[in-house]
């Protein structure tokens, strides 16, 4: 079965007024990330948000609550990022002890680093997608939103 939205899962680390992001150069030159990526079929969110952040920045995360939400819909943006239409959720993420951001072993073709960025010298970069200002609102105003998870849920009585 195929659906016509992919969901994509991702982790927002700030630590010391910096934010870590996965670099990457490309036709479209130098740019930045959020750790992110689609799910895997038999996948949870909260399971793809720990996976990215492995694969693309060799840490170990604990997924906090939801930060935000993005969505990508090619028909809306002249298919800027290609014509796959996504909904990506943003968890706020920590670090596990003794996890040091690194470039993986194996990474994505044009993946060329890892970076903690200041959040002051954000808008120095190219963001993809461009949303800088909603991080910095949500570093500032750290609004949550909480995912219910269906198995977490209280069973009705039969």
């Amino acid at each position: 079965m195929s659906y016509h939205i992919r969901v994509r899962a991702g982790a927002l680390i700030v630590l010391d007024a910096s934010i870590l992001l996965i670099e990457f150069h490309d036709k479209n030159g130098l740019h930045y990330n959020l750790p992110a990526g689609g799910t895997e079929p038999g996948e949870t969110v909260m399971e793809a948000v720990k996976r990215e952040a492995k694969e693309e920045a060799s840490i170990e995360v604990e997924v906090g609550p939801l930060a935000f939400v993005y969505e990508y819909a090619p028909h809306l943006n002249n298919h800027k990022y290609g014509d796959v239409h996504s909904f990506g959720l943003m968890f706020d993420c920590t670090l596990k002890e003794g996890s040091t951001p690194r470039l993986p072993p194996d990474p994505d073709p044009n993946q060329t680093g890892v970076k903690w960025i200041p959040l002051s010298e954000l808008d120095q970069v190219i963001l993809y997608p461009n949303i800088r200002e909603h991080i910095l609102r949500y570093v500032e105003n750290k609004r949550n939103i909480d995912i219910i998870e269906e198995q977490q849920l209280e069973e009705y009585e039969k």
